[in-house]
């Protein structure tokens, strides 16, 4: 499935759910109660890339984790916010603060509870391993599984549908 480049060139915004999107959904808990998350090192530096174009990169979740803050401040996030019930809600203020339309964010998603957001976004994003109801509802699917590069393959579709990657590859290789 190619990006729909009308849609990935309006972007100005991307927010992300964080389980089965960002990881891969697995929770490990010690018996310390110690939660741990695996992160994938190139999906870290897809958002950098797209930071560093220019363009909001956020994480709305459902669920809390100090694992999440971590990862988010390492990343240097736009926004962060866990706990959400109402993603869209939350989208939508983070929206109005930076002054932008619904056609201007991105949103990947994997469970059910994103398909409120996903059927509202201008660009409506998932892993492929997302739920069945959830690809039946989105405008673009990654080839990857959420937290192993699904979101690095989004920010390249974004960038190049906007006419940026070559930049990006050219400034890296120039360093």
């Amino acid at each position: 499935m190619k990006i729909p480049l009308d849609k990935a060139r309006k972007i100005k915004m991307v927010a992300l759910d964080v389980d089965g999107v960002l990881s891969d959904g697995g929770i490990s808990i010690d018996n310390s109660g110690i939660e741990s998350k695996r992160f994938y090192v190139r999906d870290g530096l897809g958002i950098r890339l797209l930071l560093d174009s220019g363009i909001k990169v956020g994480l709305i979740t459902a669920r809390k984790s100090k694992v999440v803050e971590k990862r988010a401040k390492e990343l240097s996030l736009t926004f962060v916010h866990q706990g959400v019930k109402d993603k869209w809600g939350c989208l939508q203020s983070e929206m109005e603060q930076a002054k932008l339309k619904s056609t201007e964010c991105a949103f990947m998603g994997d469970d059910l509870i994103d398909l409120a957001i996903l059927t509202k976004v201008g660009l409506a994003t998932s892993p492929v391993d997302a739920a069945p109801e959830v690809i039946n509802h989105v405008d673009w699917v990654s080839q990857k599984p959420g937290g192993s590069g699904a979101v690095r393959e989004l920010a390249e579709e974004i960038l190049k549908a906007q006419n940026m990657w070559d930049g990006i590859i050219n400034r890296l290789i120039n360093r």
